[in-house]
């Protein structure tokens, strides 16, 4: 499975985790991210699929917390950081290579549907979140974690509302501006968008 996106966060793989919201290696970024996703995801042990999830520091975060991960990317560079990860964490968190945009997993096998940072890169992002929604078992929870970046980049927190009730009635957008998420100030638009039913 080589594609043009698979070559291009394969050659990101070995600085992907310079950035502090990337690697959590600061202690005070990682426990701001634990805090966020505790609040936003169901008690442990949740069954989470953590797709794009790049080097897995959240699939490791989450593992650590008592949930059981799955992670899936398409870079194979990305999912080797994320297996010495996990291991040198002593964590237990599976890895798959595959497209987050066509996943491929059972039906409502998940609690939870987490991306960070995915949704807004996909080609089609309404049909992605179609099969997202479909690994969610009843009364599963969507978290999406995105941006409208400075770049020009990025999906606004209106735009990933609106696809996300052309499926779901509840969902709800909180703003994520707090520096300590990612280890510096910010000035762009950056959200977790969270949907319960």
């Amino acid at each position: 499975m080589r594609s043009h996106a698979a070559e291009i966060w394969d050659e990101e793989a070995a600085s992907f985790d310079d950035e502090a919201d990337h690697g959590l290696r600061d202690p005070g970024v990682s426990d701001a991210w634990a805090a966020l996703l505790a609040a936003s995801l169901p008690l442990p042990p949740a069954s989470v699929v953590d797709l794009g999830c790049g080097t897995g520091s959240l699939s490791v975060l989450l593992a650590r917390a008592g949930h059981r991960v799955q992670g899936l990317d398409v870079s194979a560079r990305m999912l080797d950081a994320a297996r010495r990860k996990a291991a040198e964490q002593g964590v237990d968190a599976a890895f798959v290579r595959g497209d987050a945009s066509r996943p491929p997993f059972r039906a409502a096998s998940f609690d939870v549907v987490l991306a960070r940072h995915v949704l807004w890169a996909l080609p089609d992002p309404g049909d992605a979140l179609a099969q997202w929604l479909a690994l969610l078992r009843p009364s599963g929870r969507l978290v999406l974690v995105e941006g409208s970046w400075a770049t020009g980049a990025g999906l606004s927190a209106r735009e990933c509302l609106a696809l996300v009730r052309r499926h779901r009635r509840e969902a709800t957008v909180e703003m994520l501006d707090d520096p300590a998420l990612w280890g510096r100030t910010i000035t762009d638009e950056r959200y977790l968008l969270l949907s319960r039913d």
